[in-house]
């Protein structure tokens, strides 16, 4: 049982090898097409349960800055027909899904000070999308999920004792190990690829850093880093900053370009 688990286990990852925009390995089983149906049904059915904002000022503010940031995507990406909605929601929040679906809070436009703040946030949103981390993430939680089966099957024929107290501290240990510290990748590498993309369309990187700050001020409880699938804001501030002087430099290459988005409410 073990060694067909092995094999199964080995061909899924020969055939599931990918690599990041950032150059990290991924294993990734799912095919994209099935991920931008299920990214448009998610987004549907989002939109049947929030209130879509309707000012025109506003939608037309927030569009104007998806089109910017789509238009510096990669060809398959930029070439898809974005559908980009505002909901009615006071949480600052926003969020892209596979199948070119991006949803913006309005609550975020209170703590999104200006056009740059939004596109970090909008770009780190794309990010994740472009690096395909909802594949990553449902592959690794089909894995993770197979591999308890494995162990608490392998227990069971061997009749261990305290089977079920084991079996717990492998699902905790799965979730520490493994589930939040790959969530926290994932949010870190959303954030580099977002300021590069925010650079590149025009907009300014620091508006990124300020974004973070804003975000810092609203407090509230949050789970030590260790416990939580988001790095701290100190920590993103501090890797966003470790990037500064190349994302200036795709600015600027911008701003020669004559990229200079004038998104306004």
């Amino acid at each position: 049982m073990k060694r067909v688990v092995v094999c199964i286990l080995a061909a899924a990852l020969l055939s599931g090898c990918k690599t990041s925009p950032t150059g990290r390995t991924q294993i990734m089983m799912f095919p994209e097409h099935k991920m931008n149906e299920l990214g448009a049904a998610s987004f549907d059915q989002i939109k049947t349960e929030q209130p879509v904002e309707a000012d025109t000022k506003t939608n037309q503010y927030v569009k104007c800055i998806a089109d910017a940031l789509i238009a510096q995507l990669p060809n398959k990406y930029a070439q898809q027909n974005w559908e980009v909605v505002v909901f009615k929601d006071d949480s600052a929040n926003a969020f892209a899904l596979p199948g070119g679906k991006i949803g913006v809070h309005t609550g975020l436009l209170k703590v999104a000070k200006n056009q740059h703040q939004l596109a970090a946030v909008m770009g780190h949103e794309v990010g994740h999308v472009i690096a395909q981390h909802g594949n990553e993430r449902m592959t690794q939680s089909s894995f993770l999920q197979a591999g308890l089966q494995v162990s608490n099957a392998v227990l069971e024929m061997n009749d261990v004792q305290y089977r079920n107290a084991i079996m717990q501290g492998l699902g905790v240990g799965a979730q520490v190990g493994v589930a939040l510290p790959f969530g926290r990748a994932h949010e870190s590498e959303a954030d580099i690829i977002g300021l590069e993309l925010m650079a590149k369309a025009g907009f300014k990187p620091i508006g990124s850093v300020e974004l973070w700050q804003n975000m810092e001020k609203l407090g509230g409880d949050r789970p030590m880093e260790f416990l939580s699938t988001h790095p701290s804001p100190d920590n993103r501030i501090e890797k966003l900053n470790s990037k500064m002087a190349e994302a200036n430099n795709l600015f600027r290459a911008a701003q020669q370009q004559g990229l200079k988005p004038h998104c306004k409410v």
